[in-house]
Formats: structure tokens, C-alpha cells, sequence
């Protein structure tokens, strides 16, 4: 058993694209119109043939009820490893990402948690072995 897909709910499809392939770096794997939506897909650029972050559209109102709770809670969506926390700290900064937490230690990983401006909070962390 592996790991291939990982959803994540977002407000805009479109803007969500842009967000995550042209600030955050992913690439666009998959993106297939179905019916009023897409079938979107991205990968790391490090792994093409890796795990997939689905972005899919949070229309129904109970994922739209989830998501607010989570934000308002401080729940990051999603978390996304990095190799050096402290420069994507300041490159994603220098891109006018706002976090919700700067770099912060606990135990073996680091970790900073921003808004992606399509309704998540996100983690990124860097965990040293």
C-alpha cells in the first residue's frame, strides 16, 4: 500500500493553480475538464512519478463548513516537506505569503504554517533524521 493521491479542498481551481505551480513550485500533472470542474492534478518536481495533490473544489457546503472550522482552529490542510525551513520561510515571505507561524521547533522538525489564499492553512516542515 502507498500514498498516490492527497485532495485538497480549495474556493478557486483556477487560482489554486496559480498559487501552487507559480509560488509553491509544483508542477501541473493531470487537468481534465469534468463537467462544470477539473481534475487537477499536481506533483513535486523532484518526484514526477510521485504522490499527487488533487485540487479539487470545495463546493459542497459541508467541506466549505470543514475548511472554515479548520482555518479558524489553526489545522493546516495539508504539509509539505522542505529540505531548508528557513529559506522557504523567507522566499515564500519575499512572495508576500502570509504565515501563521514562523519557523517553530518541536522535537525532531521544524515547522512554519501559512495561508494559501485558497482557504487552507499549510504546513511545511523540515524533519532532521
Amino acid at each position: 500500500m502507498r500514498i498516490q493521491l492527497r485532495n485538497i479542498f480549495v474556493d478557486d481551481q483556477e487560482k489554486a493553480l496559480h498559487f501552487y505551480t507559480d509560488v509553491l513550485g509544483f508542477v501541473k500533472h493531470t487537468d481534465q475538464q469534468l463537467g462544470p470542474f477539473r481534475w487537477l492534478t499536481l506533483v513535486a518536481p523532484a518526484q514526477p512519478d510521485g504522490p499527487e495533490l488533487h485540487i479539487e473544489p470545495s463546493d459542497n457546503p459541508a467541506i466549505r463548513q470543514i475548511m472554515q472550522i479548520m482555518a479558524e482552529h489553526g489545522i493546516a490542510a495539508a504539509t509539505f516537506a522542505v529540505n531548508n525551513i528557513q529559506h522557504e520561510f523567507e522566499r515564500l515571505q519575499a512572495l508576500g505569503i502570509e504565515f501563521e507561524t514562523e519557523p517553530t521547533v518541536a522535537g525532531p522538525a521544524t515547522f512554519a504554517v501559512f495561508n494559501d489564499t485558497c482557504g487552507n492553512l499549510i504546513r511545511i516542515a523540515q524533519v532532521d533524521a
